[in-house]
């Protein structure tokens, strides 16, 4: 079932499908997203998911796995050919079935990456059914198939994923992201700006995992800032910084459909300025975070934000501030080599991620040069409103009974578990 989606020709096919319909993103760079059901597929090869998945004889405890069982999955309309691929794996290795609800705006996509999928599960035997599509989406509709399954995994906006959880159905959502990365003196800054242009123009930047904002240390701040022209940024002028204001966000902020993954080019044109033929991203130089200050906010788009910090405490600080205009719970980055740096700001940071010196939109939902689980789906915790902070994988898609036989008898004393406490005057 992966092959059959994630071959180079079909996925090309339906990479470059899913731009045409929706007229939203990169053909090019979205092909690359084929290597994501690769990294699924890896792991879903290497984790059990039926019948005994883990056994803690010291504990007396014995695990054992089940489907959840029908799945509603609503799919975003910049994801339309990988996230159903993703969660037909996680779904079909856990012997659950999966109805999918695509985004209207790029849903044939959707409806042909399953036929794809449904054809190979009846030639391999397994029923077809296991897999369906609505093919006329609608609210009302997805609302219906909510209600009516046994788990919803929501991929999409705001309203879609609050849908979900309002939906009297369990569920696995995410929430926005407003990536943010701290670039201290210690960092290597050709490695920086190189994995910034990667990061930022992958997909035109529609991904909630792209970089939005850079937090450099005051040092290294023109070097950084040259680097990124010399990787293909363009560096807005305060006039044209003013002018992508104005087609980016309305007059109360809210961010506008039509300069969403778009290149640079397009934007620059519905701005009113002319942006080279070999730029691929656009650079604003920023100093001020808040809800009145919409750079400091998830752009969704080639746009990135740069700001400049002295102390690390200062980053620290503005990391603190960012994500509460935006994205609290999702990702923040670092380049550098000091441990006790990566260490104090993944104590204060109110994400669920943290990528050292990765580009987070090929990072953050797993990669094969880090540990972190391979999806499309990124958890964002309390923080997000979400149920979990993990990425949503394989051990999400299914139940788990657990067996306990008796062990030897585990109980401290109360002087063990009190401690100085034990044996004090109690009022």
């Amino acid at each position: 079932m992966a092959w059959a989606v994630a071959n180079e020709t079909t996925f090309t096919r339906l990479a470059e499908m899913s731009v045409a319909e929706s007229r939203l993103g990169d053909p090019v760079s979205r092909v690359s997203k084929r290597f994501k059901i690769m990294g699924i597929l890896r792991d879903v090869l290497r984790e059990k998911s039926i019948g005994v998945i883990e056994e803690l004889p010291e504990r007396g405890i014995v695990k054992y796995a089940k489907p959840v069982g029908v799945i509603a999955s609503l799919i975003p309309t910049t994801n339309p050919e990988l996230t159903p691929a993703g969660v037909a794996l996680f779904a079909v290795k856990c012997r659950d079935a999966v109805i999918f609800s695509p985004h209207p705006r790029s849903r044939k996509t959707t409806i042909e990456t399953v036929r794809i999928m449904r054809e190979v599960l009846a030639r391999e035997g397994a029923p077809a059914d296991l897999l369906q599509v609505i093919e006329r989406p609608s609210i009302p509709a997805a609302q219906y198939l909510m209600s009516s399954c046994d788990l919803v995994q929501a991929t999409g906006g705001r309203d879609m994923v609050r849908a979900a959880y309002s939906s009297g159905t369990p569920a696995f959502g995410v929430g926005s992201g407003n990536s943010t990365v701290i670039i201290d003196e210690t960092a290597e800054i050709d490695q920086a700006a190189t994995n910034t242009r990667i990061s930022k123009t992958s997909d035109y930047g529609s991904g909630c995992s792209a970089d939005g904002n850079l937090l450099v240390q005051a040092s290294i701040y023109d070097a950084l800032r040259d680097r990124l022209v010399a990787e293909g940024g363009y560096l807005a002028t305060p006039d044209e910084k003013a002018q992508l204001r104005r087609v980016l966000w309305d007059d109360e902020g809210h961010r506008l459909p039509d300069t969403v993954a778009v290149s640079a080019q397009r934007l620059g044109e519905l701005a009113g300025f002319t942006v080279p033929a070999d730029r691929s991203f656009i650079v604003v130089e920023e100093q001020h975070i808040g809800p009145e200050h919409p750079f400091s906010s998830e752009k969704l788009c080639v746009v990135l934000s740069l700001f400049r910090y002295d102390t690390f405490d200062d980053a620290l600080q503005m990391v603190e501030q960012l994500f509460e205009v935006g994205g609290k719970g999702h990702s923040c980055g670092i380049y550098s080599h000091d441990d006790e740096r990566i260490d104090r700001l993944a104590r204060v940071a109110p994400v669920s991620r943290i990528m050292v010196r990765q580009p987070q939109s090929k990072a953050n939902a797993g990669s094969f040069t880090n540990g972190m689980p391979m999806t499309s789906s990124l958890g964002c915790g309390t923080w997000g409103g979400n149920a979990t902070s993990e990425n949503i994988h394989l051990k999400h898609y299914m139940n788990v009974t657990w067996v306990s036989r008796p062990i030897p008898e585990d109980r401290p004393s109360e002087q063990e578990l009190f401690g100085e406490f034990y044996g004090t005057a109690v009022d």
